[in-house]
């Protein structure tokens, strides 16, 4: 057995036995040679080298760290690669000419070749005199430089800790990362109450992480989460945004959306759809929730594109459609109630989770146009297949059906239609049937009747 893997396993003994390994866990990092790991350069992306080789020769300290080495030892195709160092944001900007500073909260430097950009940190410190600012516990402000040590014991899950050396092509592994990845465990680093507290999103990060790696986490950390949903309404509606994204739209969205109700955090974000979901009617609304999940998760691991717009879309659904469902008993009219509604629902999830514009005006267009499939006579289903949010539409009025809320007759109509020539289209579609008025006819006057004088 090679040394490393005994320290490795001393280490999560003495974190098992003191809970708590925010100090480093003692005795160094334990680093792996090149031999004894499975990570090649082959596999990082070129541009990714060119950062961390361009870093190494300007006299700074470069290495992979957090999802990209995780994914690679995991034998998984990481969606990105991070480079951690030791150059502050200035110096790194001065090393590369394609590069821009981003961030207030935490400043970052991002070098962007083309469409790919490589995000690079500088190592973050522990709290002493500097940038790093917080309310009630919660991070605003965290830009303290510091080494290679504090850096790893600021990152957030163990397995995220793991660094990758350009130097020497080793790993770098402080707090048991290694022997947690071989085990399928998800383990923050310091007390999880915490972390926590200091960034909420922590707990949906642990979620997604979970759901796309098959990994459990923690019972230490797994704990808090059920009572720390409450948490989440002091993040940004913007960077919820980004969250629900990832946690959606990365091929896992089911199970994400599982854990996520189980642990309480689901109603957190989207408030209005828990409520339906606590009261559902025949299984509906939580059948059709998951069966659109599952089609966004079946398109993404087949290349097909997934927009927000309908994920959105469907997340609200049944929301907007009780709301339309009032209004029309209300005496409103099918097609302005839906848009009301569209409209009541969407600015109260705003309050939560943002959604930008580009996203909420083809959600209201596939609300809206689900009236119109009821409309199948005339000209009027030519002219809605012409619609440019027909297909999405369409695919939505799909898993109405599926979960038992459309006619699947209905359903089955269109896909007939869609798929009809020219002529049978026109047979299918019910030609309009308009009587013209009877033209009454004007009555010649009589004639007087000839005199018998």
């Amino acid at each position: 057995m090679p040394s490393w893997i005994k320290r490795l396993k001393k280490r999560v003994k003495n974190i098992a036995r003191d809970g708590d390994d925010s100090g480093g866990g003692g005795g160094g990092p334990v680093v792996i040679p090149r031999p004894e790991h499975t990570i090649s350069r082959a596999d990082i992306s070129e541009n990714a080298l060119k950062v961390l080789y361009r870093l190494k020769n300007a006299g700074y300290q470069a290495h992979l760290v957090g999802g990209g080495v995780r994914d690679l030892l995991l034998g998984r195709e990481p969606k990105d690669f991070d480079v951690a160092t030791d150059a502050s944001p200035e110096e790194v900007k001065q090393v590369f000419r394609n590069c821009r500073l981003i961030g207030r909260r935490f400043r970052l430097a991002h070098v962007h070749f083309g469409r790919e950009i490589i995000e690079v940190a500088t190592f973050r410190g522990a709290d002493r005199s500097g940038d790093r600012s917080a309310e009630n516990g919660m991070l605003v402000r965290d830009n303290v430089w510091g080494t290679l040590e504090e850096d790893a014991q600021r990152r957030d899950f163990t397995v995220n800790a793991l660094y990758y050396n350009i130097e020497d092509f080793s790993l770098i592994d402080y707090h048991g990362g290694m022997e947690d990845l071989r085990n399928g465990v998800l383990r923050l680093l310091g007390d999880p109450e915490t972390r926590y507290r200091e960034d909420p999103v922590r707990m949906l990060r642990a979620v997604r992480f979970a759901a796309k790696l098959g990994f459990r986490i923690d019972p230490a950390c797994e704990a808090p989460l059920f009572g720390s949903a409450a948490l989440l309404r002091s993040v940004p509606a913007a960077r919820l945004f980004d969250e629900v994204l990832k946690l959606f739209m990365g091929g896992t969205g089911v199970q994400a959306f599982e854990k996520l109700r189980h642990y309480g955090l689901f109603g957190e974000l989207f408030p209005q759809t828990e409520e339906t979901l606590a009261r559902q009617d025949h299984e509906f609304p939580i059948t059709f929730v998951v069966r659109g999940l599952h089609n966004t998760d079946l398109r993404i691991r087949e290349g097909k594109p997934v927009t927000p717009a309908f994920l959105f879309a469907v997340l609200l659904w049944e929301p907007v459609r009780l709301r339309a469902n009032e209004l029309i008993a209300q005496g409103e009219a099918p097609v302005p109630a839906m848009q009301q509604a569209g409209s009541e629902v969407i600015g109260e999830q705003l309050q939560r989770v943002s959604i930008p514009r580009r996203y909420s005006l083809p959600m209201r267009e596939i609300w809206g146009l689900q009236h119109r499939f009821e409309q199948r006579n005339g000209r009027r289903p030519q002219r809605l297949l012409g619609h440019p949010r027909f297909r999405a539409a369409y695919d939505f009025l799909l898993l109405r059906a599926e979960a038992g809320e459309a006619d699947g007759e209905l359903a089955s109509w269109w896909t007939d239609f869609q798929q009809a020539e020219a002529g049978e289209q026109s047979r299918m579609a019910e030609p309009v049937v308009r009587r013209r008025p009877r033209r009454r006819r004007r009555r010649r006057p009589r004639k007087p009747a000839a005199s018998d004088g």
